[in-house]
């Protein structure tokens, strides 16, 4: 998944990189709040272990990180060793950044998770003040970062998997300064982000859902045979010998 997971892990405990794992921390908690179930899967390494997983509502929960990083257990983002229909919950923090088929992945996440199971996405927009630090940096911005992702593209694609897109959510609307993070500049440009509806932050957090739809039998429609007025019905029986009845005004012949 992430091709320099120690520099990755030496950029987030920078003052920088610690803001914003902060941010998103307040956010996945939030998210996470009303999500309940068996068990939860972090998939991709982002920061310690102890990041996000702790704010989880479920009963167990585990890390999935890639080879060369440390988690509960090592597999590939497009090929997990988890049987399908058994997690509760996903969490993707930046993940899709890192991979090369990012729409593979969402198509892992739908295999393994139950039906009506949560997914969680953290993300950069393509187009912000990061978004450009990025493509100025030679190995990424935060290091190893592959790709971004709009948060149109990604809700385009969950509908294509059958998900629900429940809450999208943009944050970190100031630049990727880290003298602007902590301070009253910092509070400053979260107000006015969030008076503006969250239109220009430089991150998003997408909640979803998977939907099952259940297919109803419709029952064959019997068709009732229609009977002509003064006619006989079809299914009606004579029992008994066959008595003819006599004509009114004659006589019965001898």
């Amino acid at each position: 998944m992430h091709p320099f997971p120690d520099a990755l892990d030496e950029w987030l405990a920078s003052p920088l990189g610690r803001a914003l794992l902060a941010r998103e921390q307040a956010h996945v908690r939030e998210a996470l709040d009303r999500v309940f179930g068996q068990q939860l899967l972090q998939i991709g390494h982002w920061g310690p272990r102890e990041a996000f997983l702790p704010h989880a509502r479920t009963q167990r929960r585990a890390l999935v990180a890639e080879p060369g990083a440390v988690g509960d257990f090592v597999s590939h983002a497009t090929s997990l060793a988890v049987l399908p229909n058994s997690i509760d919950a996903v969490l993707l923090p930046h993940t899709l950044e890192f991979e090369p088929e990012p729409h593979e992945v969402l198509r892992e996440v739908e295999r393994v998770l139950v039906g009506d199971g949560h997914l969680v996405v953290l993300g950069f927009e393509p187009w912000s003040g990061w978004s450009l630090r990025h493509y100025l940096s030679d190995r990424g911005f935060p290091p190893g970062l592959h790709h971004l992702l709009s948060r149109g593209r990604l809700r385009d694609w969950l509908r294509l998997l059958g998900f629900e897109v429940l809450e999208v959510r943009r944050f970190l609307h100031t630049l990727p300064i880290a003298r602007l993070h902590g301070g009253r500049v910092e509070h400053y440009f979260e107000r006015a982000g969030r008076a503006l509806a969250g239109q220009f932050g430089s991150a998003y957090l997408l909640k979803a859902r998977k939907r099952v739809y259940t297919l109803t039998p419709i029952r064959p429609v019997r068709r009732r045979t229609r009977v002509l007025v003064g006619a006989l019905e079809p299914t009606s029986r004579v029992r008994g010998p066959l008595v003819l009845r006599e004509d009114r005004g004659r006589s019965p012949s001898v």
